[in-house]
C-alpha cells in the first residue's frame, strides 16, 4: 500500500427505504430455515485449513496512539458463524512497520471463544500518530492475511489534508460490492466511513433486488435472533472485495436502520411484528451485540455508535447514532413532525453533539449521520416519477411531500441544531449522509421555505448506495434517464440542492484541506457485475467559511 504524508509529521520522524413491508410471505421463510446454516458453511476445501481466518481482518476507530483491531476466526469446520459451536481457542496479533513484520512494535494475543462467536478485538495503544501500521492474526500455527491500519494524526497537529472513502447501504442480494473494491485500490485512504445498512435483515427475494437475487442471503429467512444476525454479518463478511477494503485502511463506521429492521426507533421498526416475532428489545439487543462482535467500532457509551473521532487540527469527525433514542417516525403530513417532544437524536446525544461543535477547534467540523439533514419536498413530480420516488424514500404514494423517517420528520431537533449553528456562528460544519439510495450536493438552510434569501447552516454531502436499489432500479429504466427527467424537478422544488443523481451506484471520497472540504462521487458501470469498472461523475466542495457547496469540475 501507499503511504502518504499530508501533516506536519514527515518522513523523518518516527516511522512512522424504500420498499415497506416485506414481499415474500412467512411460509416462505420457514421453508428457508435450514438453509441458512448450510449456506453460510466452510468451503468443501476448508476442514483441512482450519483454524482459518475466513472473514478476514479489519481495523477500525483510529487515534492518535492507537487503532482496534478485530478479526474472526474458524477453530473447527462446524464453528461457522451463529452456530454457538467450536473450541476456546488462543489468537495472538502482531503489529508492525512493515508489510514484512521485520520491525514489530506491539504484539499480544486474546481468546476467541463461541460466546464471541470467535470474533476477537484488540484495543491498541501506545503507536505513533499519522503513521501506516501493519498488522496480522495468528491462531493454531497459522497466520491471516496482512493489513493495513493508520493512526490519526495527534491532536495538536497542524495537517496539511486527510481522505477519507465514504460509502452506504450495501445489499449484498442485490449485486457485488465493486465499490469497495474500487476504494481499497486506490491506496491513499486515512480511513473510510461506512454511514449505515451495512447489512439488510430481510430474507431472500424479500428487498430490492429489482426482481432478480444476485447471491442468497445467509440465512435465507429474515433475521431475528442473535444467531441469525451473527450468520448474516458473517455471510457479508466472506465477500472478497469488503475484505479487501478493511485490508487496506481503518473504517469508521455508524449503524442505521437494516442493521436491525426496516425504519427502526427505540421501541420498534415498521419491518417487525412484535410477538410474532418475538419482543423488539430482544431483537434489538441481538442486533447489536452482532454488530458489535463483527464489526471494529469502539463504542463510546453502551450499546451505542454515537463517539467522536478527531483528526489533528484539520477535523473532528461526531458519529451518530439516530435509531436507539428516536421517537417512533408518524404519518406524513402530521403535525407532530413539529412536536418538540419528539426527538430523533435523543436529549443527551443532541446536547452532546452541540457541546462538541461548539467547543471544536478544528477547522472543519464532520457530522456522520445515518439519514439526510437536509429539508426535501418532491414539489411537481409527475404520477410515473412519484408513484417510485415516494417507494424508495418511505412516502405515502399520494406524493406529500415530506420523508419523516429523516430529519424532516423530527423538525424541532434540526430547527435547535441549526439554530444553534448560526448563535454561536460555528462555521464549517459538514453533514455526511447516506441512506437514500442517491447522491446529493446540499446546502443546510435555516429556512428552506425562503432560501436563498435566508442563510446556509452549513454543507451535506449524501452518497449514494453500493448496491441497493435506486430510481432507475425501481423503474426498470436505463441508467440515468430517470436523473436526467426528476433532478430538475427535485432541484426547482429545493433551492439548497446544487445536485442529485437518482440512479446510479458507487462511492465518495471526501477530501479535506484547511481551505476546503470536497466530496467527489465515483459511480460503478453496474451493480450485478463482479467486474465493474468506476469513474468519476461529479464533485463538490464547501470553501472554509462559506456555508455553501460548490460545484468543482475536476476531482482531487
Amino acid at each position: 500500500m501507499t503511504s502518504r504524508y499530508r501533516s506536519s509529521e514527515t518522513a523523518d520522524s518516527p516511522v512512522f427505504r424504500f420498499p415497506r413491508r416485506r414481499t415474500v410471505v412467512k411460509a416462505t421463510a420457514a421453508a428457508a430455515v435450514l438453509a441458512g446454516p448450510l449456506a453460510a458453511s466452510l468451503p468443501a476445501d476448508a476442514a483441512a485449513a482450519v483454524p482459518a481466518f475466513l472473514h478476514g481482518v479489519a481495523s477500525g476507530d483510529p487515534l492518535p496512539d492507537g487503532v482496534l483491531l478485530w478479526t474472526r476466526v474458524t477453530p473447527t469446520p462446524e464453528a461457522i458463524p451463529g452456530s454457538g459451536l467450536g473450541p476456546d481457542v488462543e489468537v495472538g496479533w502482531t503489529v508492525a512497520r512493515d508489510m514484512a513484520f521485520t520491525t514489530v512494535v506491539a504484539k499480544g494475543s486474546t481468546v476467541a471463544t463461541a460466546a464471541s462467536d470467535h470474533t476477537v478485538k484488540a484495543d491498541i495503544r501506545g503507536l505513533e500518530p499519522a503513521t501506516d501500521y501493519w498488522f496480522r492474526f495468528s491462531a493454531g500455527g497459522k497466520d491471516s492475511p496482512a493489513a493495513r491500519t493508520r493512526t490519526a494524526p495527534a491532536a495538536g497537529a497542524a495537517v496539511a489534508g486527510l481522505r477519507f472513502g465514504v460509502v452506504s447501504c450495501a445489499n449484498w442480494e442485490a449485486g457485488h460490492f465493486a465499490a469497495y473494491r474500487h476504494l481499497a485500490a486506490r491506496g491513499d485512504l486515512d480511513a473510510w466511513l461506512h454511514l449505515g445498512d451495512y447489512i439488510y435483515e430481510y430474507g431472500t427475494g424479500e428487498y430490492g433486488t429489482r426482481g432478480t437475487v444476485v447471491r442468497p442471503h445467509a440465512p435465507a429467512h429474515e433475521i431475528l435472533t442473535l444467531a441469525d444476525y451473527r450468520t448474516r454479518h458473517g455471510r457479508y463478511k466472506s465477500d472478497p472485495d469488503l475484505q479487501a477494503l478493511h485490508a487496506a485502511a481503518p473504517v469508521i463506521a455508524i449503524w442505521d436502520d437494516h442493521e436491525f429492521a426496516n425504519d427502526a426507533w427505540s421501541g420498534g421498526a415498521e419491518n417487525h411484528t412484535e410477538g410474532a416475532e418475538g419482543t423488539w428489545a430482544a431483537r434489538q439487543a441481538a442486533a447489536k451485540q452482532a454488530y458489535f462482535e463483527w464489526m471494529p467500532v469502539r463504542p463510546a457509551i453502551a450499546g451505542t455508535t454515537y463517539r467522536r473521532l478527531r483528526f489533528g487540527k484539520l477535523a473532528d469527525l461526531s458519529l451518530l447514532d439516530l435509531r436507539t433514542f428516536r421517537s417512533q417516525q408518524v404519518p406524513v403530513g402530521n403535525g407532530q413532525v413539529d412536536d418538540p417532544d419528539r426527538t430523533i437524536t435523543g436529549r443527551a446525544q443532541l446536547d452532546w453533539l452541540k457541546a462538541g461543535l461548539t467547543s471544536s477547534d478544528t477547522t472543519w467540523r464532520l457530522v456522520g449521520t445515518s439519514v439526510m439533514v437536509s429539508p426535501f419536498a418532491l414539489g411537481s413530480l409527475s404520477a410515473d416519477l412519484l408513484k417510485p420516488l415516494a417507494k424508495l424514500l418511505g412516502l405515502p404514494q399520494e406524493g406529500l411531500a415530506l420523508n419523516t423517517d429523516q430529519w424532516d420528520g423530527y423538525t424541532d431537533d434540526r430547527r435547535e441544531l441549526l439554530a444553534h449553528l448560526r448563535a454561536n456562528a460555528i462555521r464549517n460544519t459538514v453533514f455526511l449522509t447516506g441512506d437514500i439510495h442517491m447522491a446529493w450536493a446540499n446546502d443546510v438552510p435555516v429556512d428552506a421555505g425562503t432560501y436563498p434569501l435566508s442563510p446556509s447552516a452549513a454543507t451535506e454531502f449524501v452518497v449514494t448506495s453500493v448496491t441497493s436499489d435506486n430510481l432507475d432500479d425501481i423503474l426498470k429504466a436505463p441508467e440515468g434517464s430517470v436523473s436526467a427527467v426528476a433532478a430538475p424537478v427535485i432541484q426547482a422544488a429545493n433551492r439548497h440542492v446544487h445536485w442529485v443523481d437518482t440512479d446510479r451506484h458507487g462511492y465518495g471520497v471526501l477530501d479535506l484541506t484547511a481551505e476546503r472540504a470536497q466530496m467527489d462521487y465515483y459511480v460503478l458501470s453496474g451493480r450485478t457485475d463482479p467486474n465493474a469498472a468506476s469513474s468519476w461523475a461529479r464533485s463538490y466542495r464547501t470553501r472554509s467559511g462559506t456555508q455553501k457547496a460548490e460545484r468543482t469540475y475536476d476531482p482531487v
